[in-house]
């Protein structure tokens, strides 16, 4: 039997990109797992009117702290990442981010009047507090990450979650709502950004104001962007919670949360590939740009491929089976979000490819007219077909997000697909619908083992199928199970 540290060797023996990617696939994993876990207790312990409360507490979270990051995250993270003044980079990031945070803090009390829906569930403290807290985090991880340590920052993130999770589940059981969940939140971020403390090599220096400039090149456009990211992805919650009702919007982020097991992959290579792009652009190593951009989308839907069509076939069932009878009035929203999340792929590899090669004015472009045509379109559906509305207003954004960075993403690198192991994907997704299909036909789904067995024999076929249609992908998977020292059965 090989011992931890065994395979700790044989994982550093990988070359960084796969090592850093593998790393960044299996806390994808265990966050995955332990959020959904966790959503599933708070969802049937709480109900959707108390849920949707803590869903308007993060949209409003991440509106806000998008004012007080003014996208010089991304910009630090960029300028740290082309490894020059790294220290002097880092230092005018710092007070840059304490000095957003009191423009943050007075535009909630400036429109705190406004915020009725979560005045109504007493969530406005909590952001005050999650907003002031959540500078730690910004600081330290950017710091790390920008440096290249991208296992440092996917580890801050899990423990980020763990202790979040931990901390809402006894705050729910000892009966604090929504508030408890609010605080859970805090402290995971504060705990995530402690994780860092260690590792950061960076120091603070004295800067000029050339390296502002700098960073507001960058951040200028990287914020614009980010606004555009940010207002596609909470309008919708916001809108619903405005037009309908609290338990809507429960009902509508469980939906839009449970489609999120279809990205964890896209996730895990945007975190890992983008500080590599950018040291690759400005090494002028721009075919290794095209080549892993390729081969990170075919590997993000390697996974929301078959989700997708695994959820539109069970995605009512499990529903009801894990979050309880209330949620599964999302199943219609869910087949259309699942959707979203395949096109989700393309759009978020293709953004994270032109801020990393830096172009975020592009990028600004492509998220910018995408949340203009998410808020009309959220304005005219959601009153007219409710959360389905605001499914649709996601959907239609994220193609148009989609297709304009593309546009100009090829502009600059050949954009290409991999066809043939997206096609033996494909192939794959469709033998997995058809099993599964005859398997609800034939037996009926009255609880949560024989839908969890619907589910175990789908993923069984898709990667059986998948492993005999695709050579090149059967090759380097098993190729890297074997360089990790665990056995590869034969048959296959």
């Amino acid at each position: 039997m090989y011992s931890l540290s065994r395979y700790a060797a044989r994982l550093m023996d990988l070359d960084p990109v796969r090592r850093q990617s593998l790393i960044s696939v299996g806390s994808s994993i265990v966050l995955t797992v332990v959020g959904f876990v966790a959503t599933m207790y708070f969802a049937h312990i709480l109900g959707t009117a108390v849920y949707g409360g803590y869903a308007l507490f993060l949209a409003y979270f991440g509106i806000f702290n998008l004012i007080g990051d003014g996208g010089f995250g991304g910009a630090a993270v960029k300028r740290i990442s082309e490894g020059s003044e790294q220290d002097e980079y880092y230092s005018a990031f710092c007070a840059l981010r304490i000095a957003l945070l009191l423009v943050s803090l007075l535009a909630v009390l400036v429109v705190r009047p406004l915020l009725i829906d979560l005045e109504a569930s007493g969530m406005v403290v909590w952001l005050l507090i999650a907003l002031c807290i959540g500078v730690f985090p910004a600081v330290m991880v950017s710091g790390v990450y920008g440096d290249g340590m991208v296992g440092v920052s996917q580890a801050a993130g899990l423990l980020n979650t763990l202790t979040r999770v931990l901390l809402q589940v006894i705050a729910v059981f000892l009966g604090f709502g929504a508030a408890g969940l609010a605080g859970g939140c805090v402290a995971g971020m504060f705990a995530g950004g402690l994780a860092c403390l260690p590792f950061l090599k960076l120091h603070l220096a004295r800067f000029g104001l050339d390296h502002i400039k700098n960073l507001f090149t960058f951040s200028f456009w990287t914020f614009l962007s980010t606004s555009g990211a940010i207002v596609f992805s909470y309008a919708s919650t916001i809108l619903v919670g405005y037009f309908l009702s609290p338990s809507d919007v429960g009902i509508y982020q469980i939906a839009f949360q449970f489609t999120t097991t279809a990205t964890f992959t896209t996730m895990a290579l945007h975190t890992t590939l983008y500080p590599k792009i950018s040291r690759w652009h400005a090494d002028g190593a721009l075919d290794r740009v095209t080549l892993s951009l390729a081969r990170a989308v075919t590997y993000s839907l390697l996974l929301a491929v078959p989700v997708a069509v695994g959820g539109w076939i069970l995605g009512d069932r499990l529903l009801y089976f894990f979050y309880g009878a209330g949620f599964a009035a999302g199943a219609s929203a869910l087949a259309v979000l699942l959707l979203v999340q395949v096109v989700n792929v393309f759009m978020y590899l293709q953004t994270m490819c032109l801020n990393a090669i830096d172009r975020p004015r592009e990028s600004f472009y492509a998220t910018g007219t995408a949340a203009v045509v998410n808020i009309v379109l959220d304005l005219a559906l959601i009153p007219v077909l409710g959360i389905e509305g605001a499914a649709i207003a996601t959907l239609v954004t994220m193609l148009v997000n989609a297709g304009i960075a593309r546009y100009y993403l090829s502009k600059q690198i050949p954009v290409k697909l991999e066809r043939g192991p997206v096609l033996h994907i494909l192939l794959a997704a469709g033998a997995m619908a058809l099993v599964v299909l005859l398997y609800r036909l034939a037996i009926p789904l009255t609880n949560v083992f024989i839908v969890l067995a619907a589910v175990a024999l789908g993923g069984l076929v898709y990667g059986l199928v998948l492993l005999k249609a695709d050579r090149g992908l059967h090759d380097e998977i098993r190729d890297l199970v074997v360089q990790l020292g665990a056995p590869w059965p034969r048959w296959l």
